[in-house]
């Protein structure tokens, strides 16, 4: 009988170690709360690269917005969202954050076939940054910067599509929590009103870099003319009208396979 207590034991913990990846036992939240979907990259990942878990592989990607259009899911943008008496019950807006070209190579031509549409938080200036340090001093491998980013040709196109919008995310990709009020404004305005002139559109939902912010960013944002504010928590807002400045989003992983997915969009965070 030792052997059977051993396999009663192994299948305990492999219960336990199953519900705790993956959190399966979470409370559904009903379709009626529109789900925020969080992105940075569409491509491989790399190996022994810091930053595999922004690269979401681009056949998953595919994979994820043809599911969503099968289960009847109503794309939205962060503009539509902002409207939140008006959304269909299964509404669900996909966001990316930063502005990486293979969003335009990768991600643009899967949201057009599926008929699908994103918010892309652009950092205004965005070219030879590895903003990583910006967070933590020691993350200056370079990664980012050598990620390419999306000329201004492009987001204009992704534009005239139709499939995109535009929102803020500060000017350089800031760490607000280390910025006087007049730098953040400079970060927060000053670059919604440099991306809106330059694309001739209007910038109405704003991305907190590494979602960092306080008070004070909350007031910042809607100062600045922006109503609604995304945040990196981890859920599913059941009022979209409570908190408009500090929305929760679902944090899409590269390092989720499609079990991790489909639980995600079910309680809107990871086990």
């Amino acid at each position: 009988m030792i052997w059977w207590a051993a396999v009663v034991v192994l299948a305990l913990m492999a219960g336990g170690w199953f519900s705790g990846r993956y959190g399966w036992w979470r409370q559904a939240v009903p379709d009626s709360c529109p789900r925020i979907l969080m992105y940075h990259m569409v491509s491989e990942s790399r190996p022994g690269a810091a930053f595999n878990k922004l690269r979401v592989r681009p056949e998953m990607f595919e994979r994820q917005v043809r599911w969503l259009a099968q289960q009847g899911y109503h794309f939205a943008l962060m503009s539509e969202v902002a409207a939140c008496s008006s959304l269909p019950k299964k509404t669900v807006a996909i966001t990316f954050d930063d502005g990486y070209e293979d969003n335009y190579l990768n991600a643009h031509p899967v949201l057009e076939k599926y008929r699908a549409c994103a918010t892309l938080y652009l950092v205004e200036d965005r070219f030879d940054r590895d903003w990583s340090v910006n967070k933590k001093s020691h993350h200056n491998s370079g990664e980012l910067m050598a990620e390419k980013k999306l000329s201004d040709d492009q987001v204009a196109a992704m534009l005239a599509s139709g499939c995109w919008e535009l929102g803020g995310h500060t000017r350089t990709h800031a760490n607000l929590s280390r910025l006087d009020a007049s730098a953040k404004r400079e970060e927060i305005a000053a670059s919604k009103e440099a991306l809106e002139k330059r694309f001739n559109t209007r910038l109405s939902s704003f991305a907190y870099p590494f979602g960092i912010y306080s008070q004070d960013d909350v007031v910042a944002a809607r100062e600045a003319g922006f109503d609604t504010a995304v945040t990196t928590v981890e859920g599913i807002d059941r009022v979209i009208g409570d908190a408009p400045y500090e929305l929760k989003r679902i944090k899409i992983s590269g390092k989720d396979n499609w079990l991790a997915f489909r639980l995600r969009l079910r309680s809107g965070r990871r086990g």
